[in-house]
C-alpha cells in the first residue's frame, strides 16, 4: 500500500514563508502527478499546484508568483516553497499522488493526511 507523509507546516505571520514536504513509501516505480491541494473552514477542497513527472506545472491563480512546486530527484518526493503568505492560505494541505506504480500493481489516487497552515494577519 502507498503511503504519502507529509511534512512542514505551522504558524507563520503573514510575509513570511514556509515549505512542505511530500514523501511516498510502498516500494514506488513511478507516480505520473504529484500535487498539493488545500481546504479552509467551510471551504471545498481546492487545487494549489501540481507536477507531472516530466516536470510541467501548474498553479492556482491565487498563487502563481508566491508559491514553487518542485519534485526531488527519487520523484517520489515532491515540496511547496510558499513565499510572501497571506492570511487566506491558511487552510489544511493535501499532497496527492496520480498513477502510481508500485510493486503490487497500480493505485490511482493517494492522499496524505494533511498538514495544518496558519498565517496570521
Amino acid at each position: 500500500q502507498v503511503q504519502l507523509v507529509e511534512s512542514g507546516g505551522g504558524l507563520v505571520q503573514a510575509g513570511g514563508s514556509l515549505r512542505l514536504s511530500c514523501a511516498a513509501s510502498g516500494s514506488i516505480f513511478s507516480i505520473n502527478v504529484m500535487g498539493w491541494y488545500r481546504q479552509a473552514p467551510g471551504k471545498q477542497r481546492e487545487l494549489v499546484a501540481s507536477i507531472t513527472s516530466g516536470g510541467s506545472t501548474n498553479y492556482a491563480d491565487s498563487v502563481k508568483g508566491r508559491f514553487t512546486i518542485s519534485r526531488g530527484n527519487a520523484k517520489n518526493t515532491v515540496y511547496l516553497q510558499m513565499n510572501s503568505l497571506k492570511p487566506e492560505d491558511t487552510a489544511v494541505y493535501y499532497c496527492n499522488a496520480e498513477g502510481v506504480s508500485y510493486y503490487l500493481g497500480r493505485q490511482n489516487n493517494v492522499w496524505g493526511q494533511g498538514t495544518q497552515v496558519t498565517v496570521s494577519s
